[in-house]
């Protein structure tokens, strides 16, 4: 019987050592989020950015510039954040409108408030092994694997997707965590062959349950990071079927890497307020 990941109790767990690390502080973090336009999805994650934080102490802000914006403009306002002492983090919510240039805002904020991990100094530290602030899902998915006391250390780790998001953030932790790590792609060839060779399998590719009891070598562990939504549920990258059957571990969709991400955008939130002093 395979063991279920459960993302939530591993949030309520990060949340709780949280609390006291904002409390020591002299004042309470502040995270801003800006969003952009009237996606559902985006308001829905904004929504449980902003309700963690109150869960926990921290002040949040949510900025709502019309889906008009310019990018110039944008920028205007990330500088603005940027150079607030009181504000601590700060996060622009993705996709941006097709006309605003994504790389440039993203690029404009401030590294030490880049509590999204995405900054390209940020990006840097990670690969070098410096401390910096960390993408949230890959840091998330390492504390779960932490917290469960599932061994990294010598173990083959494939991770199926190339995004600088999830899938190279997560290559890199798991190769400082000592597995020997395989990125597999859109344009692998044998990706089922190169996946069942896998003791800890990373499904990032962004296609539903497009990982298949093909790809999973039994007794695997298997993390699932896909969000999609078909004929208005929610499902994964990877057959939950399959994942259920032939895995060892594995994390339902939702309720398994979700949650996770939110919680380390937390604490994220917090070592950014720790560091401004």
């Amino acid at each position: 019987m395979a063991t279920i990941l459960d993302g939530k109790l591993i949030r309520d767990q990060i949340l709780s050592e949280l609390k006291p690390r904002v409390a020591a502080l002299a004042a309470p973090p502040q995270l801003v989020v800006v969003l952009i336009g009237d996606d559902p999805a985006s308001q829905v994650y904004v929504k449980n950015k902003i309700a963690a934080c109150a869960a926990i102490g921290i002040k949040s802000r949510q900025l709502s510039p019309p889906a008009s914006i310019s990018t110039e403009d944008l920028l205007t306002l990330i500088r603005g954040l940027n150079f607030d002492p009181e504000v601590h983090g700060i996060l622009v919510q993705l996709p941006l409108p097709p006309h605003v240039d994504a790389g440039r805002i993203l690029e404009a904020v401030a590294p030490a408030k880049d509590v999204d991990g995405f900054h390209p100094i940020n990006a840097g530290r990670l690969l070098a092994g410096a401390p910096g602030l960390r993408p949230c899902t890959p840091s998330g998915i390492m504390e779960l694997l932490r917290r469960y006391k599932i061994p990294i250390e010598g173990r083959k780790a494939v991770v199926v997707g190339r995004s600088e998001i999830v899938g190279k953030p997560m290559a890199i932790l798991l190769l400082q965590a000592n597995a020997t790590v395989t990125i597999c792609h859109s344009r692998t060839v044998n990706l089922a062959e190169e996946c069942k060779r896998a003791d800890i399998l990373v499904a990032a590719i962004g296609r539903a349950e497009y990982i298949g009891s093909d790809h999973i070598q039994p007794g695997a562990v298997v993390i699932d990071v896909g969000m999609n939504r078909v004929s208005g549920r929610l499902t994964g990258d990877v057959d939950p079927e399959a994942m259920a059957r032939l895995s060892s571990a594995y994390t339902p969709v939702p309720g398994g890497v979700g949650p996770l991400t939110i919680a380390m955008l937390m604490a994220n939130t917090v070592q950014a307020a720790e560091n401004a002093g």
